[in-house]
């Protein structure tokens, strides 16, 4: 159920149009709409709309989603694939609400994370390299052991 609202049915369209630009339309999307368009389930964005990075508004138990609730969709599970937390999420959200085209202390901020969560990968992957040579030592060793056993090893 896709919604937009535009200029009165009564008004002819061209007359409308004669008396000035017509309205924007508005587009908006049910809940079974944004989660079909970013593959999610109806529960995750319920999940996104009690954390407050949401905010559809309602018509009885329906839920009515904006374009603005779209693209904070879009940001939120962008967000999540890239490992951030949900309150860096709701600040990056925030930001954008404020200023859609980015300003100076947003960029820098959306930098400043993108520096700390890529700080964290390298660590992750500092981190699986050493275990991976801890595992390679503790397997060379239960071979070295295994062959000094001779035939018995081979039961």
């Amino acid at each position: 159920m896709t919604q937009t609202t535009s200029s009165p049915a009564s008004a002819p369209h061209s007359e409308a149009h004669r008396d000035g630009p017509l309205p924007r339309q508005r587009r908006t999307y049910t809940i079974g709409e944004l989660a079909k368009m970013f593959e999610v389930t109806n529960r995750t964005i319920r999940f996104y709309e009690q954390e407050g990075l949401l905010a559809p508004e309602r018509r009885g138990q329906t839920r009515i989603y904006s374009e603005k609730d779209r693209v904070r969709l879009k940001l939120t599970l962008r967000g999540k694939r890239l490992g951030f937390s949900l309150a860096e999420i709701r600040e990056v959200v925030m930001m954008y609400d404020a200023m859609p085209d980015g300003n100076r202390r947003q960029l820098k901020r959306l930098l400043e994370i993108l520096a700390n969560k890529r700080a964290d990968l390298e660590q992750q992957l500092e981190d699986i390299r050493l275990m991976q040579l801890d595992i390679d030592d503790v397997e060379r060793r239960a071979r070295d052991v295994l062959a000094s056993l001779g035939d018995e090893a081979n039961d």
